[in-house]
């Protein structure tokens, strides 16, 4: 995880997320996914990417009891909070950008949270199929 610049996000070398409205993968803009907790790779409560997020965090995700299993099984712990990087822990219902490859892996396992389609970067597309997010999407109000 990078760290924050003073503002509270970006790289920890002041580079923020592209200015220019991301592309959601139903072709829309890309709605926040969460700012309590906040998320995202640049920590602006939005699943964009960029060059530095080599994990492509893009998913926005529903948390789940048997996804926070799968992934603290898998050597990713993200119920346990962190301090000192700001990380509270998540608990089930929390919203988070989560690394496609990750949501995949959980898709297969037949553990993988649900998604919020409009919150959720088109470069999921590079890992998913749509067709999977769509059979996981969160009902939307």
């Amino acid at each position: 995880m990078p760290p924050l610049d003073s503002t509270g996000g970006g790289d920890g070398r002041g580079r923020r997320p592209p200015q220019s409205p991301s592309v959601n993968v139903l072709g829309g803009v890309l709605l926040p996914c969460s700012v309590a907790p906040l998320t995202g790779f640049f920590r602006d409560g939005c699943c964009n990417t960029g060059p530095q997020d080599h994990g492509l965090h893009v998913i926005c995700a529903v948390m789940t009891a048997e996804f926070l299993a799968f992934s603290k099984a898998a050597g990713n712990d993200l119920s346990t909070p962190v301090p000192a990087y700001g990380f509270p822990g998540l608990k089930p219902g929390d919203r988070w950008c989560l690394c496609a490859a990750r949501w995949e892996e959980a898709r297969r396992a037949h553990a993988a949270p649900r998604v919020l389609l409009e919150a959720t970067h088109v470069a999921a597309l590079e890992i998913c199929a749509l067709d999977d997010l769509r059979a996981h999407a969160e009902e939307t109000e």
